[in-house]
């Protein structure tokens, strides 16, 4: 009965949010408070797992998401995006234009939000196509794998990082695997699969954009820009593997266990980028202060869609649904990340969102982890791999880049679903080929 109740709690969240175009957040708390209730628990205890469910969320998100937002902006405003991005495509010449943009999408993506990346690099994407005389999609698909692959495997971004928090998993362990995925799985959806795209012409949409972009002089340079952004990635990484490498008493691993804990690696990063970025620019104190300011702004409701993702996992654990749903799959020959892969990548078709999917998807699998001891961390990458399955018509993403590409609902559904589905199996099929070695 109690599985009856979630897949009727599933169901409801999709036609809150599907037929009645609720915002998730609210659905969400509803749909927890609806199970809570269902499964026999008293009001006063369904309220208080709710509560718990989204402080203990948020608690460890807040400063990462916040900070990540922080360097993303400062990144974005100051034109080290755009710099980066010219810098890389004149190394790599127009033979190679399609790596450039591959390296543009994963080093803008690390630090910035999808959305976000995406309209920074799309004016980019554009003006690189026009210039060297080449098809839109074949630049613009793989800078768009990389930052899709970003988004769901890497910490810090909301996914991933919310659903190591649920499984207790070790996020710079979680970076360091997510980064062995991320390479051949951007390498297969992005350049390899535009080779199967020639036929696909299109123009971007005329007077799309209105801002101009910055000159050489208002933009920083190629090599301060390229070690802002990866001074997180870089901390997080080397944290990763020292812990692997070195003895617990190792004063170097201490250290860099301290600046490499993701919170403290983000906001040395953005204390790096608030000097480099902004100081050192000629920016005011207030007009760096500014940027950081606005970024919040634009990750609210992506903080609580997430907190109310935990609610909603938080009901599941106190109601005993757990204990059920370990019983039903123990007695399955499945492998737990691949049923993990499979719940999360449903929801994703259904729900559209990829956060949402992941959050619901992470609540629902995380008795498997206690059950199999299978590795958090994989179980994070394997939901994230999941939450990015086959985008279609009820994700903005979809429209976002149908829009941007100027094509046709078939035609987006040739190129982008498809290149969603490509990084979603990859990544499955990369997440099991790491099992037997972690």
């Amino acid at each position: 009965m109690s599985l009856l109740i979630v897949l009727f709690g599933v169901i409801a969240l999709l036609i809150l949010t599907l037929v009645f175009r609720i915002n998730a957040f609210i659905a969400l708390v509803l749909v927890a408070l609806g199970v809570g209730l269902a499964e026999g628990m008293a009001v006063k205890d369904a309220l208080a797992s709710l509560q718990k469910g989204i402080g203990d969320t948020l608690g460890s998100l807040v400063l990462i998401l916040g900070f990540g937002a922080m360097l993303g902006n400062l990144l974005s405003e100051s034109g080290a995006a755009q710099r980066i991005t010219y810098g890389l495509i004149k190394r790599f010449g127009k033979r190679n234009l399609q790596w450039a943009m591959v390296l543009t999408g994963f080093i803008v993506g690390l630090p910035m939000f999808y959305n976000a990346g995406f309209v920074v690099i799309m004016p980019l994407v554009f003006a690189v196509a026009i210039s060297a005389e080449l098809p839109l999609l074949y630049v613009g698909i793989p800078a768009a794998a990389a930052l899709s692959v970003t988004h769901g495997f890497l910490p810090p971004h909301p996914g991933p990082t919310a659903i190591a928090v649920i499984f207790g998993a070790d996020i710079t362990l979680t970076l360091l695997y997510g980064l062995l995925l991320a390479v051949p799985t951007i390498v297969v959806a992005g350049p390899l699969f535009t080779r199967f795209l020639r036929n696909i012409k299109t123009e971007p949409p005329q007077n799309l954009f209105v801002l101009k972009p910055l000159s050489e002089e208002q933009m920083p340079g190629y090599g301060i820009s390229i070690l802002t952004a990866l001074v997180p990635i870089a901390l997080m990484a080397t944290s990763a593997v020292l812990t692997i490498t070195l003895p617990a008493a190792s004063p170097l691993r201490q250290l860099f266990e301290f600046i490499g804990d993701p919170v403290m690696a983000l906001l040395i990063s953005v204390l790096v980028a608030i000097v480099t970025l902004g100081l050192n620019r000629g920016k005011t104190m207030p007009e760096v202060m500014r940027v950081c300011t606005d970024s919040i702004a634009g990750i609210a409701m992506i903080l609580l869609i997430i907190g109310g993702g935990g609610a909603l996992k938080q009901v599941l654990i106190d109601s005993g649904v757990g204990n059920e749903v370990t019983a039903m799959l123990s007695g399955t020959n499945y492998s737990p990340l691949f049923l993990a892969w499979l719940i999360t990548a449903l929801l994703r078709v259904c729900l559209g969102s990829a956060t949402v999917a992941a959050i619901t998807g992470a609540g629902i699998a995380l008795p498997l982890v206690a059950s199999t001891g299978v590795s958090p961390e994989l179980m994070v990458l394997s939901i994230g791999a999941g939450s990015l399955m086959f985008s279609h018509v009820n994700d903005p993403g979809f429209w976002m880049f149908k829009e941007y590409f100027n094509l046709s609902i078939p035609q987006t559904l040739a190129t982008w679903s498809i290149m969603e589905t490509l990084v979603s199996v990859l990544g499955l099929l990369g997440v099991l080929a790491l099992e037997p070695f972690i």
